[in-house]
């Protein structure tokens, strides 16, 4: 079969637009022509152009126009907009993690640390209400970027499952670091929440995953969630907070730990940690506890490649992890990091749904799934951790 072209416009020009574009050159089922790239900040889209050789555009619709797909690397409070401007236009979209969310009421008093968390719930429904609907008219479709679904590690736990027969009893998961690199991260307002939606967003949508391929494989029917407890806390901005430099700091309303237990349709268990306080690189790992067998999915950092550096400098042109603190004494390299968190794999699946209908994934079901459990746990939260129903799509 000749391989089809594909044509790809990428939507925001920061840390996730870059990462996305270095993801499409490792696209062999299909040829991705890059059209190019709109911003709001038009000089930062200016400069990705530059840097990669593609055409900077003055307006979205311009750039939806010329393509077949749009990636949608903006902050979270611009997806539902740009998704649906492609669907709109039967062009498939990519979008980056969250897919929607709720980003306050647009007045300047608007705290996410005080407003009602129900609120949240219900406008972060109707979010994915409407992007569904859209869906649902469009030739296009929503193909969710969630790159734990993919990572190698969950995807042989998929093998494994599918296999097996198995059932899942509990799964644990985390997503940790020290802080994310977006200055927008801070404000409820653009980022929809913190680190559960910001982080737990990764564990808990591979979780779901894994519940899902389970009872597709023993039932031919997803087993869903169906209810959530939850706690968050924000620890740096504590009154005893005691800044070392090591720990970002400067979150005005959001959480910076959190935990959601989750409750499955057939009574088994997840529970999802994602934080902000934790030092010596990303931490992302997930275990499963099967009746027939236990995995442990440890996506970074992994022991693939062990270093010993006794001389900081000596390392000062050697990528080593996200986000480690120094790479002085023992650590653990990643040969590939986008391989293990699975960005190579999102990449080359999302085609081959656009130019040849495979099956994705990773779905905007899925995706609808993990942001409606999300805010029912941030309504969980505000009761102090009473459980709280979750709707499913």
């Amino acid at each position: 079969m000749a391989k089809k072209t594909i044509r790809t416009g990428i939507v925001g020009a920061g840390f996730a637009a870059t990462f996305h574009f270095e993801s499409l050159q490792k696209v062999h089922s299909t040829n991705v022509e890059v059209e190019g790239v709109f911003a709001i900040d038009a000089g930062q889209a200016a400069g990705y152009a530059k840097e990669r050789g593609i055409r900077a555009y003055d307006s979205l619709d311009a750039l939806i126009d010329k393509v077949d797909v749009v990636h949608v690397c903006t902050p979270p409070v611009a997806h539902e907009p740009i998704a649906v401007a492609a669907l709109e236009r039967d062009k498939f979209a990519i979008v980056e993690k969250p897919l929607t969310g709720y980003f306050g009421d647009g007045s300047d008093e608007f705290n996410g640390d005080t407003f009602p968390k129900t609120d949240a719930l219900d406008h972060s429904l109707a979010s994915i209400q409407r992007m569904l609907a859209a869906e649902k008219k469009s030739k296009g479709q929503i193909l969710y970027a969630e790159n734990w679904v993919y990572a190698p590690s969950v995807q042989k736990e998929r093998e494994i499952i599918e296999k097996t027969g198995a059932q899942i009893l509990w799964i644990h998961g985390e997503e940790a670091h020290s802080g994310s690199h977006a200055h927008t991260y801070a404000f409820w307002k653009f980022s929809g929440g913190g680190v559960m939606i910001g982080k737990g967003c990764h564990p808990l949508t591979a979780a779901l995953y894994l519940k899902r391929v389970e009872g597709k494989a023993r039932t031919g029917k997803p087993i869903k969630p169906k209810a959530v407890s939850a706690h968050t806390h924000a620890i740096t901005r504590l009154a005893g907070f005691r800044d070392e430099g090591h720990i970002r700091c400067d979150y005005h309303d959001i959480d910076d730990f959190s935990l959601m237990h989750v409750v499955f349709e057939d009574g088994t268990i997840a529970d999802i940690f994602a934080s902000d306080i934790i030092l010596g690189g990303i931490h992302n790992w997930l275990e499963v506890a099967a009746n027939n067998h236990r995995s442990i999915c440890n996506i970074n950092p992994n022991t693939a490649m062990q270093t010993y550096n006794p001389v900081e400098t000596n390392f000062k042109d050697i990528y080593v992890v996200e986000k480690t603190g120094t790479k002085q004494g023992w650590s653990n390299p990643s040969p590939d990091e986008d391989f293990f968190t699975g960005y190579h794999q999102e990449m080359e699946a999302f085609y081959g749904t656009i130019a040849y209908g495979d099956q994705p994934e990773s779905t905007s079901s899925l995706a609808a799934d993990a942001i409606s459990t999300i805010y029912s746990a941030y309504v969980s939260a505000e009761k102090q951790g009473a459980e709280v129903p979750v709707n499913t799509f």
